[in-house]
């Protein structure tokens, strides 16, 4: 079967009129690329840096059969791939002259467009993360919860919040994808980091949320510093989100987690959160296109 033809844009609203119904049609598995161009289209292409985004969308039969975005200096981010759709990909993105940093997606087509971005491209990947989608369903408040109760954060959190996304960056080591005053102030006007606090009032914990988009909201990101772990904070915030979630409405409630990271895996199944699928973060050395 032939593998499709690729459309590429920097028009949100052109791509969404071409892929919306495809990514609403999965959309726990599409929750990336839903919330990315909603956060797009509402704050305009700089939303995520000073380069302009990437749309694209797979089209054969007139249908559109897969879709992948990348805002610079971030990951490709692709939908899901047959092997032939990630080589034809990686071809077509080198004959344009694209340069990628790296690519995302399930297990299966990360690691298909990594190698073949390799034999294209002559660029080394290297495996950044493997990472388990979780879906919500029936949320499960953990026995005992430890001391204290959750809120909103509000303006006078600013700068808790500022530090606390800064060093849970740089503990993941990613690039940010925004500065942290600006997604500190972002996430107050929304009301959407939920922090859990002890009696005498002090953040010990925060979870967020993405803005409720075809009926899914992720939650993200989960943040405890390391000195206070271990003490059931991080459950307790993401309990106080995820019941946020579903008050708001959200059919379906989504995260990500490192599957090199064993406790968080647990906590998510503890409070009743179900595997989907898992995916792969693949980084690229540079390289250069193959001779034709």
């Amino acid at each position: 079967m032939r593998p499709g033809q690729w459309h590429l844009t920097e028009e949100v609203d052109g791509f969404l009129d071409r892929a919306r119904d495809f990514l609403q049609s999965r959309p726990a598995l599409h929750t990336l690329p839903l919330t990315v161009t909603e956060s797009v289209r509402k704050r305009g292409a700089g939303a995520y840096g000073t380069e302009a985004p990437i749309f694209g969308w797979l089209e054969r039969g007139g249908e559109v059969r897969a879709a992948l975005f990348r805002t610079p200096p971030h990951r490709l981010v692709l939908t899901s791939l047959t092997t032939e759709e990630a080589d034809a990909l990686a071809a077509h993105l080198a004959s344009l002259g694209h340069s990628l940093p790296g690519v995302s997606g399930d297990s299966d087509t990360a690691t298909s467009f990594a190698e073949a971005w390799q034999r294209h491209m002559g660029a080394t990947p290297s495996l950044h993360e493997r990472q388990r989608l979780y879906r919500l369903d029936a949320l499960t408040s953990p026995e005992p919860l430890p001391e204290g109760r959750g809120r909103v954060a509000g303006e006078q959190d600013r700068e808790q919040l500022m530090r606390w996304y800064s060093e849970f960056v740089d503990a993941i080591g990613e690039v940010p994808s925004s500065d942290a005053d600006s997604w500190a102030d972002t996430r107050i006007a929304n009301g959407r980091i939920r922090l859990w606090q002890t009696p005498d009032g002090t953040p010990v914990s925060m979870a967020g949320a993405t803005p409720m988009v075809a009926g899914q909201i992720r939650v993200a990101p989960v943040y405890t510093p390391a000195h206070l772990r271990g003490r059931g904070y991080a459950a307790a915030a993401t309990v106080e989100v995820s019941r946020a979630a579903l008050a708001a409405g959200a059919a379906e409630v989504v995260l990500f987690a490192d599957l090199a990271n064993p406790t968080s895996n647990g906590l998510y199944q503890r409070i009743g959160y179900r595997p989907v699928t898992d995916f792969a973060l693949y980084d690229f050395s540079c390289g250069k296109p193959e001779a034709s």
